[in-house]
């Protein structure tokens, strides 16, 4: 078995131990149009060893991603800065919950060397919340970006940021830095916040990728729901009317996969079909793009859908001008 697959079976107690005393939640058996493949190639090997090499993390490894397989495979990881663990502890969410270390100084300019070896074109950059620091870790976010825009200026950069919850000036740190992409996941419905999301807030979330728009109007913003937590589909359109009113340019909506019977419950797998439908709503209320399927993940084919963001904007403002 992969190491990877090890780390995270083996150590599940000290990995989440706010969530030990949880009773168990079965399981349940993925229909056959979510199961993936075990990674296995020699591609997916290498991108390891790299990751190892400079001491990187990967949300793909922490938050046991479906598709790591199939990303690492063509050399495309998402990069998780500021260590492996979280403040905070979301009832869906894989990555380890405690005291996090300090911060890794080298890790920009570790991770910039990574992106040149892989040879990305786009490059992703996401974290672990960290309450714990002033910022937020807004400014070594910052640091990082402008890491990547010296050491391979062609590359584009996306990040997926945390809420910077009571953390003044953070926004406006990471936004000067010029990112791409300024991706943010409201993850769930605002009704499910206090169970899936207790230290979170849903318009403090909103209110960020409002607050990015304002600050650089220019500026592609992202945000990513799950279903399968017990939302109903009004309660989705409704978030969609929310994202669109703070001018929310790319949605992605994904198939929760219940990391362990600690975690939060699986209400049931939506259909492949009843992605289409989100999809197709999504589109028919102004989203530029749009990524719903029961694979899809934040950074999921990230490159290729911006480049698709990119000529919808083009598109859109050609016909503003006609």
């Amino acid at each position: 078995m992969d190491g990877t697959l090890d780390k995270l079976s083996l150590s599940r107690a000290e990995r989440h131990p706010e969530k030990a005393h949880r009773p168990d939640n079965p399981i349940q058996r993925k229909p056959d149009w979510i199961r993936v493949r075990a990674p296995n190639s020699p591609e997916y090997a290498e991108t390891k060893r790299l990751m190892r090499e400079l001491k990187l993390t990967t949300v793909c490894e922490e938050a046991a991603c479906p598709n790591i397989g199939e990303c690492w495979k063509q050399k495309h990881a998402t990069f998780m800065i500021m260590g492996e663990t979280c403040t905070r502890a979301c009832a869906f969410c894989n990555v380890a919950t405690g005291k996090p270390g300090a911060l890794n100084p080298h890790e920009p300019a570790n991770i910039a060397e990574a992106v040149g070896k892989l040879g990305l074109g786009h490059v992703v950059v996401t974290s672990v919340d960290r309450d714990d620091l002033a910022d937020g870790g807004a400014g070594h976010f910052a640091e990082v970006i402008t890491a990547l825009h010296k050491s391979a200026p062609t590359t584009t950069v996306e990040i997926l940021t945390p809420d910077f919850m009571r953390k003044p000036g953070a926004i406006e740190t990471v936004v000067a830095s010029r990112p791409d992409v300024f991706n943010h996941n409201l993850e769930t419905v605002p009704r499910l916040y206090p169970t899936i999301r207790p230290g979170a807030r849903y318009f403090t979330s909103l209110r960020l990728l409002s607050r990015v728009k304002e600050i650089d109007p220019a500026m592609f913003t992202k945000s990513g729901l799950m279903v399968g937590l017990g939302e109903t589909r009004e309660e989705i359109l409704q978030v969609m009317d929310d994202l669109r009113a703070a001018d929310v340019d790319f949605l992605t909506i994904g198939q929760y996969l219940q990391p362990t019977p600690k975690h939060a419950a699986l209400d049931r797998f939506w259909t492949p079909a009843e992605f289409s439908e989100l999809a197709q709503m999504a589109r028919a209320k102004g989203f530029l793009m749009v990524s719903s399927s029961p694979l899809t993940r934040s950074s999921y084919h990230a490159g290729d859908d911006f480049a698709r963001l990119k000529a919808a904007r083009v598109a859109q403002l050609e016909q503003l001008k006609g």
